[in-house]
């Protein structure tokens, strides 16, 4: 039971760095759909407070809040 609980944790462990790979991917996204959005100013205005966010989360190292952040504030955009 030990090493199958050992076994889960390194396996989660070491796929985090995989998830915070994808961070800077999407905050390029972001700022390339901020650049060609027809969004009215309020959307955009909450679209770039969630990608602030998301940018902070990353920073913070809580990636899968990042992502969270991230991938709303691109659906607002694409609205």
């Amino acid at each position: 039971m030990k090493k199958t609980a050992l076994a889960l944790a390194l396996t989660f462990g070491m796929a985090a760095p995989v998830f915070a790979g994808n961070c800077p991917v999407l905050m390029g996204q972001f700022e390339a759909a901020l650049q060609t959005t027809t969004v009215d100013e309020a959307t955009k205005s909450a679209a770039i407070e969630l990608y602030e966010t998301g940018k902070a989360a990353h920073d913070a190292g809580d990636h899968a809040a990042s992502m969270t952040a991230l991938d709303s504030a691109l659906a607002l955009l694409a609205s």
